[in-house]
């Protein structure tokens, strides 16, 4: 009885173990293959609160929104 039991939270514990890993791990691949937001994305935001945005300043909004992912 209390093995029966003790096995059935074993198998639960390890099932949601790895559905958590191999769901984390899809979704990384997913978003890495098909980023949220782009380069162009970030320049028409930023025209769009009134100012000209460099290449420099994109490129640095890219790089903390890759360091995050």
């Amino acid at each position: 009885m209390w093995g029966e039991i003790l096995w059935c939270l074993i198998g639960l514990i390890v099932g949601l173990l790895v559905g958590f890993f191999l769901s984390k791990h899809l979704m990384q691949k997913y978003l890495k293959k098909n980023p949220p937001i782009n380069e162009k994305m970030v320049e028409v935001m930023m025209s769009s609160m009134g100012r000209k945005p460099s290449k420099k300043q994109v490129n640095q909004v890219m790089q903390q929104m890759n360091r995050f992912m």
